[in-house]
């Protein structure tokens, strides 16, 4: 189970979390047609170490990178390598920085170039739903009321919400109990305390929430082939609002 964090630890925390936040905008801004997604994770590798933590992701069960780069229908853990960004694509771009043995976890959809209307409110509504959800870290309510507001934000907008893949308790390690589903019911699971942490992230697709993962065993697509995107932020529950630890 997540256990209640000390100011810190939340210190500590937030430190991960600005350093995650800081690769994810120099990502945001070096990805562009043309560029490889195994540049990309070679910037953050050494961008990460540069600000004195370490990759999150790289050999956490074997993953061989520090970054998860997924394009288009990749909805999450896409392995980087020589695929080059083309203008029109989505790229998902997740990172995990570990900072004096605490953690922060963010992830952010980018635009290539000119990207469709579709695709374009696919990032809106994905974003908004992680806002919806952060919303409702306040102590007293449940980690239900999380996952029913961005059920209920994507559904509203005729989207749908991955159902495999969750968000999660994080401090000393990457993934701790419990898990945040992107979807659920309202005065369900655990009440949230002062000092919790999570990282929420939403999934969501423009067809159905059903996927596959591929041979490699790690990069996850949507079973209709169809695009998705992903946004995460690490959060802090607090006496009052929430306080997203993954910014700059």
């Amino acid at each position: 189970m997540v256990t209640l964090k000390s100011g810190r630890e939340l210190k500590l925390m937030r430190e991960a979390g600005r350093i995650v936040a800081q690769v994810l905008e120099a990502l945001k801004a070096k990805a562009a047609p043309g560029v490889t997604t195994a540049e990309l994770n070679e910037e953050a590798e050494r961008l990460i170490h540069k600000l004195g933590a370490v990759p999150s992701f790289k050999g956490y069960h074997g993953y061989p990178a520090a970054i998860c780069a997924s394009i288009n229908e990749q909805v999450v853990h896409g392995i980087p390598g020589g695929r080059r960004l083309n203008e029109g694509d989505i790229l998902s771009v997740d990172v995990g920085a570990i900072f004096k043995g605490y953690h922060g976890d963010a992830a952010i959809t980018v635009p290539i170039g000119a990207i469709s209307s579709e695709a374009r409110r696919l990032l809106e509504v994905t974003e908004g739903a992680l806002w919806a959800g952060i919303a409702k870290a306040r102590v007293g309510l449940r980690t239900g009321d999380i996952s029913a507001a961005i059920q209920e934000w994507v559904e509203s907008r005729g989207l749908s919400v991955v159902r495999e893949y969750t968000g999660h308790g994080i401090g000393r390690q990457m993934h701790e109990d419990p898990q945040i589903p992107n979807f659920g019911r309202p005065g369900t699971g655990y009440i949230l305390r002062e000092g919790m942490t999570f990282a929420l992230e939403p999934m969501v697709n423009l067809g159905t929430w059903k996927t596959k993962v591929l041979s490699d065993g790690w990069t996850v697509v949507t079973e209709d082939g169809r695009l998705s995107a992903h946004f995460e932020h690490t959060i802090a529950v607090t006496d009052g609002e929430p306080q997203v630890l993954t910014v700059l």
